[in-house]
């Protein structure tokens, strides 16, 4: 099996049955995670922050980097590499507050996923999985082949398991 890390603010898609594509260290990071069973397209979205208004300039060499620009660019890319929206099967992970709730003033978990969601929802799109929120850091990854999906928390140990 082929490892491909998603870096933070990354974003990697693949078509390659032998591809496992792996993000570390979802806290208040969103993970945009994409499959098409039919075409063994998928692809991981690892986004730090919800909207590219904050750093336009930032946003144009990588949108990768923010919800609001990140999302539409994973699900192009996944659609240029042969994946049908109404076949994708679309999971979110991380959100999380790691620090201290009390003292969490931006709440940039809970902002990534508002956003993403939002986005979602206005593209009429359904989430088949969601694991989100929390105090947990998680590790999440993607079989092309396979569409299994693992996730690896600082709260618990999951096995792959197709999902």
């Amino acid at each position: 099996m082929n490892r491909i890390v998603v870096d933070i603010a990354d974003m990697k898609v693949s078509k390659s049955k032998d591809d496992l594509l792996v993000t570390y260290a979802l806290g208040s990071c969103i993970g945009v995670v994409v499959h098409d069973p039919i075409a063994h397209v998928g692809g991981i979205l690892h986004a730090m922050l919800p909207t590219s208004a904050t750093d336009v300039e930032r946003a144009k060499t990588n949108p990768e980097m923010f919800v609001d620009t990140g999302v539409p660019l994973l699900f192009r890319s996944c659609y240029a590499e042969g994946a049908q929206k109404e076949r994708l099967q679309v999971r979110l992970y991380g959100g999380s507050c790691t620090n201290d709730p009390e003292n969490d003033m931006f709440q940039i978990g809970r902002r990534n996923l508002v956003m993403v969601r939002k986005l979602l929802w206005k593209n009429g799109v359904l989430l088949k999985e969601e694991e989100t929120g929390g105090s947990a850091s998680r590790t999440v990854s993607l079989e092309i082949g396979t569409g299994t999906v693992a996730i690896k928390s600082t709260n618990r140990t999951e096995g792959a398991v197709p999902r």
